[in-house]
């Protein structure tokens, strides 16, 4: 009777162990991965165009702001924010990384020039300023940066 309940105590003891190592050796794993930030272009758009000003969403179509967005995705992959494999990676960026609205509205009017997209100025900026909103909202990226100093 008495080596039984020892031996309830041992297997109880070491299910347990069992069950802290493992909840333990993953809760390690899942803090050095990436939070899964799911970009969803359509979502994208709908968030970018309900944000815009009255007057910049009578200028735009959901046409011009989804094509908008697919070219600053790729300005922005270009500096290394879009990576090709972004499933359960390791969360090793080591050089700060910032994206500045005016560099990439100048990148924005110009590609619209090419493609013959007639924008306005104020729309392309108003267009940026909620892209990023959005990718900030989906955890996509960090907050902004204190007068250029990196974040700290």
């Amino acid at each position: 009777m008495v080596l039984a309940a020892v031996l309830v105590v041992v297997a109880f003891v070491g299910v347990f162990a069992i069950a802290a190592a493992v909840i333990g050796r993953e809760a390690h794993r899942l803090d050095a991965v990436a939070p899964r930030a799911v970009y969803v272009l359509e979502e994208a758009v709908d968030f970018v165009a309900d944000h815009l000003p009255e007057a910049s969403q009578a200028r735009l179509t959901h046409d011009d702001v989804r094509r908008l967005l697919g070219w600053h995705l790729v300005q922005l992959q270009a500096k290394g924010l879009v990576p090709p494999d972004v499933v359960d990676r390791p969360q090793d960026i080591d050089d700060l990384v910032v994206v500045e609205e005016i560099g990439a509205v100048g990148y924005l009017i110009g590609k619209a020039e090419q493609a013959g997209q007639d924008v306005e100025d104020v729309d392309v900026y108003r267009v940026v300023e909620a892209h990023l909103d959005y990718l900030e909202a989906i955890g996509a990226v960090g907050p902004p940066a204190e007068d250029g100093e990196p974040p700290g």
